[in-house]
């Protein structure tokens, strides 16, 4: 997964637990001021969406579920309960884990159907803020832990939306989001914790079904395309929103997780793409598919969310610091999203229309 590596969790008490700079492990002084890069060892949480071209050697997926097959087989996968500190620990230790990438979560739409499940994740203030942190700063790793679009509100610049800006999200996916930002922001200040977070767009891809998410239908269109030829779109038409294909929002990862820390300026950052509506995707699959047919039937709390979050992302700082910039377009997402769906279908031996 990681270029170099060829490709890219239950709360402890407080009790006992309490850091100070100088309880802090470090990197010893006769190395590198950094952590080492060329050959990195990592723990990636939430792989049950993860693409399975990017797991190599060094690389460890882990999950509370079984993967897809083609995920599962090619290892290596480790059952890991993000709540369990005592098993992610001796997972970072036994394997000589130096960087942590942190997937587990439920997605905004799901999340405002179950916020008493979400307060039990660990993108949430009582939970991870305290655990991966810790884990991190014992064992000196590289931590990474997601954002997105939702970290932004309705009081937000929308168009676009900068990377230092008022956000005030208005769902508990984005309130945990901007709390994860925030703590690991004081604990990188105050500990030296090398944390690091990159606000994804919504991410289009053909290797996970969509599960929750306010711009899930930018992939279900895909799969509705090749099957029915019809799509139910639960957003209005012209509703704009960032979007990225998986590939770019992996390689920004990888690329964001490389570069040395004297070249971030933020520990956040915006990462963009390209901002569409569900018209515009939908025009682009008839070039390829004429007979696509779209309806529309707004869902409330989609649509609400929906309107709250950012139009575009300005991401110039990520592109200054550390050279983001992105290789899909709407014109090539949508070409490889049809190829590659009719690819796993044909595979399964599925009607492709």
């Amino acid at each position: 997964m990681l270029s170099g590596v060829r490709s890219l969790c239950k709360g402890w008490s407080a009790r006992g637990m309490s850091l100070s700079p100088r309880q802090i492990n470090r990197w010893p002084s006769y190395e590198s001021s950094e952590p080492p890069t060329d050959c990195p060892r990592v723990l990636i949480t939430g792989a049950i969406c993860f693409p399975a071209q990017y797991g190599k050697e060094n690389v460890i997926l882990s999950d509370i579920r079984r993967p897809p097959t083609e995920v599962y087989n090619m290892g290596p996968f480790v059952y890991a309960d993000v709540l369990d500190y005592k098993n992610l620990r001796e997972l970072v230790v036994n394997n000589r884990i130096t960087w942590l990438v942190h997937y587990s979560a439920l997605l905004s739409a799901i999340g405002e159907a179950n916020v008493a499940l979400v307060s039990t994740i660990p993108d949430v203030p009582h939970s991870v803020l305290p655990l991966l942190p810790h884990l991190a700063l014992e064992n000196c790793l590289r931590l990474f832990v997601p954002s997105t679009i939702g970290a932004f509100g309705p009081s937000s610049p929308r168009d676009p939306a900068p990377d230092l800006c008022i956000q005030r999200p208005r769902t508990i996916y984005g309130v945990s989001k901007v709390h994860a930002e925030l703590m690991g922001e004081y604990l990188h200040h105050k500990y030296g914790l090398d944390f690091r977070c990159l606000r994804y767009p919504g991410v289009v891809s053909a290797h996970t079904k969509p599960g929750g998410g306010t711009t899930d239908y930018a992939v279900q269109i895909f799969h509705d395309a090749l099957s029915s030829g019809h799509h139910e779109c639960y957003l209005r038409s012209n509703t704009r929103l960032p979007m990225m294909h998986i590939s770019d929002c992996h390689r920004a990862t990888i690329e964001f997780m490389q570069a040395p820390e004297s070249q971030l300026s933020l520990r956040t950052y915006n990462i963009a793409a390209m901002s569409f509506t569900p018209e515009e995707v939908a025009e682009e699959i008839r070039k390829h598919l004429p007979y696509l047919r779209v309806t529309y039937n707004p869902d409330t709390i989609r649509q609400t969310i929906a309107d709250s979050w950012p139009v575009r992302f300005d991401d110039s700082n990520a592109r200054q610091d550390w050279g983001w910039k992105p290789a899909y377009g709407l014109s090539e997402l949508v070409t490889d999203m049809l190829a590659s769906i009719r690819e796993k279908k044909n595979n399964a031996g599925l009607p492709v229309s």
